[in-house]
């Protein structure tokens, strides 16, 4: 069973950065790809960076040209750095992780952007 950690979230104003980090139980390189959720109150989680095992990195349109989402295998670590942060992007942060069909999910960190 793999387990995923996040930390990085917290309050920050409007057009602040944060850095979120997702750290594996297992190697990350086994998963089929990984990826950062957020879930706002009242709303559905929504995609919000995915990467490969391969390398091949996708961003929802909210998220392109200001979220970057990077990997370090060494440290089983999955990371998202957030720039130039809205109040729209308050949301509770998830890491997924999806291997062989079995998909897993961290408890989520949150991310509060103040107006």
């Amino acid at each position: 069973q793999v387990q995923l950690v996040e930390s990085g979230g917290g309050l920050v104003q409007t057009g602040g950065s944060l850095r979120l980090s997702c750290t594996t139980s297992g190697s990350i390189w086994s998963m089929d790809f990984m990826a950062w959720y957020r879930q706002a109150p009242g709303k559905q989680r929504e995609l919000v960076a995915t990467i490969t095992r391969g390398g091949t990195i996708n961003y929802a349109d909210s998220a392109k040209a200001r979220f970057t989402i990077t990997r370090d295998g060494g440290k089983r670590m999955v990371f998202l750095q957030m720039n130039s942060l809205k109040p729209e992007d308050t949301a509770l942060y998830y890491c997924h992780g999806s291997q062989l069909g079995s998909v897993y999910w961290g408890q989520g960190t949150q991310v509060t952007v103040s107006s």
